[in-house]
């Protein structure tokens, strides 16, 4: 099934079951931003590395969906 909740970004060009695989993944890394958000209030180095972590990958998602 196509999640067609998500919307390339123009110039991205990928095939439907490709992108919904990959939307899967973006929804997995924004739920994983909000935990690290809520779980880091401490800043340690660990806190510090997996918050520079997710935001890498959640900026990669922006290259590819519209958000």
């Amino acid at each position: 099934m196509v999640n067609t909740s998500w919307k390339l970004k123009p110039g991205i060009s990928m095939d439907a079951n490709a992108a919904n695989e990959v939307a899967k993944i973006a929804c997995a890394l924004k739920s994983l931003s909000v935990y690290t958000q809520a779980v880091c209030e401490e800043d340690t180095e660990d806190s510090r590395q997996l918050k520079r972590i997710v935001d890498d990958g959640l900026e990669a998602m922006t290259r590819v969906f519209e958000w």
